[in-house]
């Protein structure tokens, strides 16, 4: 039977609702065999998911998802089977963490403004992590009742125009690529289908992600369709990359996205996990 793969997931690190310990015993329960702990811009939950996952026969991938501001978007690669402990990698990180702290007050003042005092402090008590993020404010209102939902908070408060909008200045790719490799990890384009690119500029951002050292686009995506899949593979074959999978996992608390639950890499794809 081949193995189960799921090498993209959250812990509350970042804006996960699990520990990384619960993370990988929840993982290991739902059959998963390998899986990849892929915090935003932070790798201080790996020691304790991998010392977790050792006696539940689970293999622990140590990894990073680093948010890249390119030509005017924001988008995600993953440090895949990288060394957490590498300098380079470390201080480039947490350059990104006080840019995070630094957003995190900018969005709960914008809030206020527009008479929601206290979602800054809701947000923290709610980051059990090193981080705060936009999920983290998102369930705060939700749980305030302003808004349904996440994706109502997202739709009304925390896009471009609306009162928690701070825009995002990341890291370059060259930085983030450069840390990844210096790290002697394997880089890859998180769910490529998502961002709000034309295909020519999709394929723009993935020839100039290969240039510099890329080496996966993940294919197979909690956030992809299946003919997404299919296109996905298409541009992965189209540039000589590797196919990824993962689940994007943050909790239990998004029903529709569960652990290790993923179907098999489209045809002619050449997985990622065969270069660990």
């Amino acid at each position: 039977m081949p193995l189960k793969y799921d090498l993209h997931s959250h812990s509350t690190i970042s804006d996960g609702t699990l520990t990384p310990a619960v993370l990988a015993s929840q993982a290991a329960a739902a059959g998963v065999d390998v899986l990849a702990l892929t915090d935003h811009d932070n790798v201080s939950g790996i020691a304790a998911a991998r010392e977790a996952a050792e006696p539940l026969g689970l293999r622990l991938i140590s990894g990073v998802e680093i948010s890249v501001s390119w030509s005017g978007h924001t988008v995600h690669v993953l440090g895949l089977n990288l060394d957490e402990s590498a300098t380079i990698l470390r201080q480039g990180l947490q350059k990104l963490c006080d840019y995070r702290a630094w957003r995190a007050e900018e969005i709960g003042r914008g809030l206020e403004r527009k008479g929601i005092p206290g979602a800054y402090e809701g947000a923290c008590a709610l980051a059990t992590g090193a981080l705060v993020g936009r999920l983290h404010f998102a369930r705060f209102l939700v749980k305030q009742g302003h808004a349904k939902d996440v994706k109502d908070v997202f739709r009304n408060y925390l896009v471009a125009g609306k009162p928690g909008y701070v825009r995002g200045e990341w890291a370059t790719l060259e930085d983030a690529m450069g840390w990844i490799l210096g790290a002697e990890g394997l880089a890859v384009i998180a769910h490529p289908a998502r961002y709000k690119m034309t295909r020519g500029k999709l394929r723009r951002l993935i020839g100039e992600f290969r240039e510099l050292g890329g080496r996966g686009l993940e294919v197979v995506s909690g956030s992809h369709s299946r003919d997404e899949y299919f296109t996905m593979a298409r541009h992965a074959r189209d540039f000589g990359l590797l196919a990824s999978a993962g689940s994007d996992y943050h909790g239990p608390d998004n029903p529709w996205i569960s652990l290790g639950n993923l179907p098999d890499l489209p045809p002619g794809c050449d997985p990622v996990w065969n270069y660990f």
